[in-house]
């Protein structure tokens, strides 16, 4: 179906391809996922997915391993539709993996994963200093396999934007689409809870996984960033010496940049 696949290509059910062997840490995450999704329905273990699951315990109580934890813990009441999202996160998280391999493939769901808890607790703490508070209950659109999937798909049209996925089994569609799909979808989840946390959580986590591939996963260098700030601001130092006090700047030639470089005052 398309040319990207790390293994042989083979024919799969809704359009993707099979073949790759399922990844061991895909597997084992969506079985977390779907042990929390049981523990939520038992009284003597409900506290589990409560504690890890993102609330406003997040500020009310300082519990902030939630920001990451809460992709991992199933949400949602007892349905089919459970397990589709859980086969639907295979379908994609599969590929994935064996494109970003294991270490990529968890920096990007970490990464995802707090850029969206943070956009949205922010979104909720907002809400509540301008004294209107929240339409809903916050966070119900992005718990558990609802961000984990969001994320997933959106990597997959990053990665693999060319490939063709049979959307509903009947309508082929490139899988680049599938970003502003997954925002569409999310807006529409949005006007039926009245979540805006959760929304714009969504958006920002699949935003952050699209930024992330795009951008090759570069780190930020604080040092090469704060050597060009430094240079930036003697330069312009330079500059206002020449212009109030008639000096002359002579650049060297030990350039770093466009047009800049180190100076000296004769």
């Amino acid at each position: 179906m398309y040319g990207q696949r790390p293994q042989t290509r083979m024919s799969g059910l809704g359009g993707l391809t099979g073949g790759a062997p399922p990844p061991r840490d895909l597997l084992v995450l969506l079985a977390v996922v779907f042990v929390t999704f049981s523990l939520q329905f038992f009284a003597t273990t409900r506290i589990v997915p409560d504690l890890l699951r993102l609330s406003p315990l997040v500020w009310q109580l300082g519990f902030l391993w939630q920001l990451v934890t809460y992709p991992a813990i199933g949400y949602g009441p007892p349905s089919l539709w459970f397990l589709l999202e859980l086969l639907i996160a295979f379908w994609f998280g599969r590929d994935v993996f064996w494109h970003l391999g294991r270490r990529r493939f968890w920096r990007i769901l970490g990464l995802a994963a707090l850029a969206g808890s943070l956009v949205a607790v922010a979104t909720a703490l907002l809400a509540g200093a301008a004294g209107g508070g929240l339409l809903a209950p916050p966070f119900v659109l992005m718990q558990g396999q609802r961000t984990l999937l969001a994320v997933l798909v959106a990597a997959f049209a990053t990665l693999y934007g060319r490939a063709t996925i049979y959307l509903f089994f009947v309508l082929p569609i490139q899988a680049r689409w599938f970003l502003p799909i997954e925002i569409l979808f999310a807006f529409i989840g949005f006007l039926g809870t009245r979540d805006l946390a959760g929304f714009l959580g969504i958006c920002a986590a699949v935003g952050a996984t699209w930024w992330w591939l795009r951008s090759g996963g570069r780190r930020l260098d604080l040092r090469e960033t704060r050597l060009r700030v430094e240079r930036w601001w003697l330069d312009r130092r330079l500059r206002r010496l020449r212009k109030r006090r008639g000096f002359t700047v002579v650049e060297g030639e030990g350039k770093r940049g466009p047009g800049r470089g180190d100076g000296y005052l004769h």
